[in-house]
């Protein structure tokens, strides 16, 4: 019980000093913002206010629009100390690839120099311990690497915070133009998007179709209470949520189970049923299109059938004759020759 309470104390200690640097940095937050930050609640938030407050930290709250809590002028905090966990967040291998596109791998490395230079003997043995036993490669295995060359304009762009002319690839031979406000740049993977306001709404541009990039004297607008965080966060659950969905019930051979999930790219297991007469499991699976499914069906050959839609069948077998003409054809004309 005393642990507990004593983990719990230093638990509510490490989020007063980190809202005392946030408000620091920030100058002025709300509550809200706060609570998310820090994964509590609001009346959380207040209580520890009141706890600073009460401590003799000069935090004041301004109601109304644009209010939200603040230090008085002047006032900072020294109470900067890491502990054992956040100095090894700190130094775990950092995604240099992505670092390099933004050309920051130098600076990085510089960066972490200086800081582990500074740090206690003890901390320094930390910070080494996380480099060498967690590597972060954020590549995967068959991506290709993509062509990036305005990335540096747009992130000049995003740093000034300066309205840009964009000319964009969106498919096929179709270009559009458009003048937005470049409001951050988001690595997924190895693949870099840029996030911009136009036209009254948020949208992101995959940096490697953007054909050309002229930023103009207008300052960018950047939309009130803007997270680029969870911008891309919601955008990527709404994004997944309307995925295509094509769903097929299958026959299998219990041997290649364990390929099924890695056989089609959108290729997603829902669920497999117990062993039937002859042996054979019936397989609930979901992919984007028609298309999609026949291409995956085929691949195993006569280990998997389709069961339902009657559609797939039938598409799967009239892929599976053209294939075998296919090669009667081919047959038949070097026999010819």
């Amino acid at each position: 019980m005393v642990a507990g309470s004593g983990k719990a104390r230093n638990m509510r200690a490490d989020r007063l000093l980190s809202i005392l640097l946030l408000l620091q940095i920030h100058r002025r937050m709300t509550a809200r913002e706060l609570a998310r930050r820090l994964e509590v609640s609001e009346r959380t938030i207040h209580r520890d206010m009141e706890a600073l407050s009460m401590a003799g930290v000069p935090v004041t709250a301004e109601r109304g629009a644009g209010g939200g809590w603040m230090l008085v002028d002047g006032y900072r905090t020294n109470l900067t100390g890491l502990n054992e966990a956040e100095i090894q967040a700190l130094f775990l291998t950092q995604p240099s690839r992505l670092l390099a596109d933004l050309s920051l791998d130098k600076a990085s490395e510089a960066g972490l120099i200086k800081l582990l230079a500074s740090l206690p003997a003890a901390s320094r043995r930390d910070a080494e311990y996380a480099r060498q036993r967690i590597y972060i490669d954020v590549t995967g295995w068959n991506r290709a690497e993509e062509a990036v060359p305005h990335l540096h304009r747009l992130q000049e762009a995003i740093w000034q915070e300066r309205k840009l002319y964009l000319t964009y690839q969106r498919g096929g031979d179709c270009r559009v133009e458009r003048l937005v406000d470049p409001l951050g740049l988001v690595a997924k993977g190895s693949v870099w998007y840029l996030v911009a306001a136009v036209e009254g709404g948020i949208r992101s541009y995959r940096v490697s179709r953007v054909q050309g990039v002229e930023l103009t004297d207008q300052p960018c607008v950047r939309p009130q209470d803007f997270d680029l965080a969870r911008f891309w966060e919601e955008s990527s659950a709404h994004f997944k949520a309307n995925f295509p969905k094509y769903f097929a019930t299958l026959r299998a051979d219990p041997a290649i189970l364990p390929r099924l999930p890695y056989a089609g790219r959108f290729a997603r297991v829902l669920h497999v049923g117990p062993p039937d007469a002859e042996g054979w499991v019936r397989i609930s699976m979901q992919f984007q299109m028609e298309d999609e499914a026949c291409e995956y069906v085929v691949s195993f050959g006569p280990q998997v059938e389709v069961v339902e839609p009657v559609a797939l069948r039938e598409k799967v077998i009239e892929f599976a004759q053209s294939v075998v003409a296919f090669y009667h054809r081919r047959l038949y004309t070097a026999l010819r020759k």
